[in-house]
Protein backbone atom coordinates (compact mmCIF):
# COMPACT_ATOMS: atom_id res chain seq x y z
CA UNK A 1 0.00 0.00 0.00
CA UNK A 2 1.36 3.10 -0.69
CA UNK A 3 0.28 5.75 2.12
CA UNK A 4 -0.26 8.60 -0.71
CA UNK A 5 -2.67 6.79 -2.09
CA UNK A 6 -4.82 6.42 1.31
CA UNK A 7 -6.89 9.62 0.60
CA UNK A 8 -8.34 8.42 -1.98
CA UNK A 9 -10.03 5.20 -0.16
CA UNK A 10 -10.72 7.59 2.81
CA UNK A 11 -12.52 10.15 0.99
CA UNK A 12 -14.86 8.21 -0.73
CA UNK A 13 -18.68 8.39 0.19
CA UNK A 14 -20.13 6.14 -2.38
CA UNK A 15 -18.62 2.85 -3.26
CA UNK A 16 -16.09 2.90 -0.64
CA UNK A 17 -16.16 -0.65 0.87
CA UNK A 18 -16.23 -1.99 -2.76
CA UNK A 19 -13.16 0.32 -3.68
CA UNK A 20 -11.42 -1.25 -0.72
CA UNK A 21 -12.16 -4.87 -1.92
CA UNK A 22 -10.50 -3.70 -5.53
CA UNK A 23 -7.38 -2.30 -4.12
CA UNK A 24 -6.88 -5.72 -1.61
CA UNK A 25 -7.66 -7.63 -4.69
CA UNK A 26 -4.89 -5.81 -7.18
CA UNK A 27 -2.52 -5.40 -4.15
CA UNK A 28 -2.58 -9.22 -3.91
CA UNK A 29 -1.34 -9.47 -7.52
CA UNK A 30 1.74 -7.95 -6.73
CA UNK A 31 1.55 -4.91 -8.66
CA UNK A 32 2.88 -1.53 -7.30
CA UNK A 33 0.47 0.73 -6.17
CA UNK A 34 0.67 5.12 -7.19
CA UNK A 35 -1.41 7.81 -7.95
CA UNK A 36 -2.25 9.15 -11.06
CA UNK A 37 -4.89 11.28 -12.40
CA UNK A 38 -5.89 11.50 -9.03
CA UNK A 39 -7.01 8.03 -8.55
CA UNK A 40 -4.55 4.86 -7.64
CA UNK A 41 -3.16 2.96 -10.98
CA UNK A 42 -1.06 -0.13 -10.43
CA UNK A 43 1.70 -0.74 -12.35
CA UNK A 44 4.06 -3.30 -13.12
CA UNK A 45 7.57 -2.43 -14.07
CA UNK A 46 6.71 0.94 -14.50
CA UNK A 47 4.11 -0.15 -16.77
CA UNK A 48 0.43 1.05 -15.86
CA UNK A 49 -1.74 -2.09 -15.90
CA UNK A 50 -4.70 -0.98 -13.99
CA UNK A 51 -6.89 1.78 -12.27
CA UNK A 52 -9.71 2.21 -10.19
CA UNK A 53 -11.79 4.67 -10.36
CA UNK A 54 -15.58 5.70 -9.09
CA UNK A 55 -18.65 7.03 -11.19
CA UNK A 56 -22.18 7.77 -9.89
CA UNK A 57 -23.62 4.48 -10.81
CA UNK A 58 -20.56 2.25 -10.47
CA UNK A 59 -17.21 1.87 -9.63
CA UNK A 60 -14.90 0.04 -11.83
CA UNK A 61 -11.37 -1.83 -12.50
CA UNK A 62 -9.65 -0.38 -15.54
CA UNK A 63 -7.29 -2.12 -17.66
CA UNK A 64 -4.51 -0.18 -19.96
CA UNK A 65 -4.74 -2.93 -22.47
CA UNK A 66 -7.98 -3.98 -21.84
CA UNK A 67 -8.52 -4.75 -25.68
CA UNK A 68 -5.74 -7.39 -25.49
CA UNK A 69 -7.18 -9.14 -23.01
CA UNK A 70 -8.87 -12.71 -24.16
CA UNK A 71 -12.27 -11.65 -21.95
CA UNK A 72 -13.46 -14.86 -21.58
CA UNK A 73 -16.05 -14.24 -19.30
CA UNK A 74 -17.43 -10.94 -21.07
CA UNK A 75 -17.10 -8.46 -18.49
CA UNK A 76 -14.78 -6.11 -20.17
CA UNK A 77 -16.83 -2.71 -20.97
CA UNK A 78 -15.78 -0.63 -23.78
CA UNK A 79 -16.64 2.77 -21.97
CA UNK A 80 -17.10 5.07 -25.50
CA UNK A 81 -17.19 4.17 -29.00
CA UNK A 82 -13.91 6.11 -29.29
CA UNK A 83 -12.22 4.85 -26.41
CA UNK A 84 -9.16 2.37 -28.48
CA UNK A 85 -7.43 0.61 -25.41
CA UNK A 86 -8.87 0.63 -22.31
CA UNK A 87 -11.36 -1.74 -21.18
CA UNK A 88 -13.34 -1.53 -17.88
CA UNK A 89 -14.79 -4.51 -15.44
CA UNK A 90 -17.83 -2.16 -13.60
CA UNK A 91 -19.19 -2.98 -10.11
CA UNK A 92 -22.32 -2.06 -8.30
CA UNK A 93 -21.88 -4.30 -5.05
CA UNK A 94 -19.50 -5.71 -2.47
CA UNK A 95 -21.19 -9.16 -2.97
CA UNK A 96 -20.48 -8.83 -6.67
CA UNK A 97 -16.95 -7.93 -6.19
CA UNK A 98 -16.11 -11.32 -3.87
CA UNK A 99 -18.26 -13.24 -5.88
CA UNK A 100 -15.42 -12.40 -8.76
CA UNK A 101 -12.04 -12.38 -7.41
CA UNK A 102 -10.71 -15.11 -8.64
CA UNK A 103 -11.75 -13.99 -12.28
CA UNK A 104 -10.57 -10.32 -11.46
CA UNK A 105 -7.10 -11.96 -10.45
CA UNK A 106 -7.00 -13.91 -13.21
CA UNK A 107 -7.85 -10.61 -15.53
CA UNK A 108 -4.99 -8.66 -13.88
CA UNK A 109 -2.20 -11.83 -14.24
CA UNK A 110 -3.26 -11.42 -17.98
CA UNK A 111 -2.85 -7.78 -17.88
CA UNK A 112 0.85 -8.02 -16.65
CA UNK A 113 1.56 -11.07 -19.25
CA UNK A 114 0.13 -8.54 -21.89
CA UNK A 115 2.67 -5.85 -20.28
CA UNK A 116 5.52 -8.62 -20.30
CA UNK A 117 5.26 -9.75 -23.79
CA UNK A 118 5.64 -6.36 -25.01
CA UNK A 119 2.14 -6.41 -26.78
CA UNK A 120 1.06 -3.15 -27.98
CA UNK A 121 -2.68 -1.76 -29.21
CA UNK A 122 -3.29 -1.06 -32.76
CA UNK A 123 -4.57 2.16 -32.69
CA UNK A 124 -6.88 3.75 -35.63
CA UNK A 125 -4.70 6.30 -37.93
CA UNK A 126 -5.98 9.69 -37.43
CA UNK A 127 -7.05 9.73 -41.43
CA UNK A 128 -9.51 6.87 -40.35
CA UNK A 129 -11.57 9.13 -38.07
CA UNK A 130 -14.31 11.14 -39.57
CA UNK A 131 -13.31 14.06 -40.69
CA UNK A 132 -16.43 15.96 -40.90
CA UNK A 133 -17.71 17.74 -44.24
CA UNK A 134 -17.63 21.21 -42.58
CA UNK A 135 -14.47 21.13 -41.55
CA UNK A 136 -13.30 19.63 -44.58
CA UNK A 137 -14.76 22.40 -46.59
CA UNK A 138 -12.55 25.29 -44.24
CA UNK A 139 -9.64 23.60 -45.36
CA UNK A 140 -10.64 23.65 -48.83
CA UNK A 141 -11.63 26.83 -48.87
CA UNK A 142 -9.45 30.24 -50.28
CA UNK A 143 -7.16 30.91 -47.62
CA UNK A 144 -7.39 27.50 -46.08
CA UNK A 145 -4.41 26.24 -46.84
CA UNK A 146 -2.64 27.47 -43.96
CA UNK A 147 -5.17 25.83 -41.80
CA UNK A 148 -4.48 22.63 -43.67
CA UNK A 149 -0.47 22.79 -42.83
CA UNK A 150 -1.49 23.62 -39.28
CA UNK A 151 -3.36 21.17 -38.85
CA UNK A 152 -1.41 18.73 -40.36
CA UNK A 153 1.50 19.69 -38.14
CA UNK A 154 -0.25 19.59 -35.01
CA UNK A 155 0.41 15.94 -32.97
CA UNK A 156 -2.02 12.61 -34.38
CA UNK A 157 -2.93 12.69 -30.89
CA UNK A 158 -4.02 16.67 -31.32
CA UNK A 159 -5.46 15.88 -34.93
CA UNK A 160 -7.89 12.95 -33.21
CA UNK A 161 -9.12 15.41 -30.46
CA UNK A 162 -10.14 17.87 -32.98
CA UNK A 163 -11.87 15.56 -35.31
CA UNK A 164 -14.00 13.63 -32.31
CA UNK A 165 -15.23 17.63 -31.26
CA UNK A 166 -15.76 18.59 -34.55
CA UNK A 167 -18.12 15.36 -35.41
CA UNK A 168 -19.84 15.03 -32.27
CA UNK A 169 -22.68 17.52 -33.12
CA UNK A 170 -25.86 16.46 -34.77
CA UNK A 171 -26.38 19.70 -36.27
CA UNK A 172 -24.22 21.37 -38.86
CA UNK A 173 -24.59 24.82 -37.89
CA UNK A 174 -23.31 23.52 -34.24
CA UNK A 175 -20.12 21.63 -36.24
CA UNK A 176 -19.39 25.20 -37.79
CA UNK A 177 -19.41 26.95 -34.84
CA UNK A 178 -16.75 24.56 -32.65
CA UNK A 179 -14.83 24.78 -35.94
CA UNK A 180 -14.91 28.37 -36.17
CA UNK A 181 -13.85 28.60 -32.29
CA UNK A 182 -10.79 26.40 -32.93
CA UNK A 183 -8.58 27.18 -35.96
CA UNK A 184 -6.94 29.90 -33.80
CA UNK A 185 -6.12 26.85 -31.40
CA UNK A 186 -4.94 24.87 -34.70
CA UNK A 187 -3.22 27.92 -36.41
CA UNK A 188 -0.83 28.58 -33.27
CA UNK A 189 -0.22 25.00 -32.65
CA UNK A 190 -2.54 24.11 -29.98
CA UNK A 191 -4.24 21.05 -28.73
CA UNK A 192 -8.39 21.18 -27.64
CA UNK A 193 -7.81 21.69 -24.35
CA UNK A 194 -4.74 23.69 -24.08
Amino acid sequence: MNPKVDFFFTKAKKWREELEQLRMIVLDCHLTEELKWGVPCYTFNKHNIVLIHAFKDYCALLFFKGALLKDPKGMLIQQTENVQAARQIRFTSAGQIVKLKVSLKAYIYEGIEVEEAGLKVEFKKTKEFNMPEEFQNKLSARGGLALKKAFEALTPGRQRAFLLHFSAPKQSKTRESRIEKCVPQILNGKGLNE
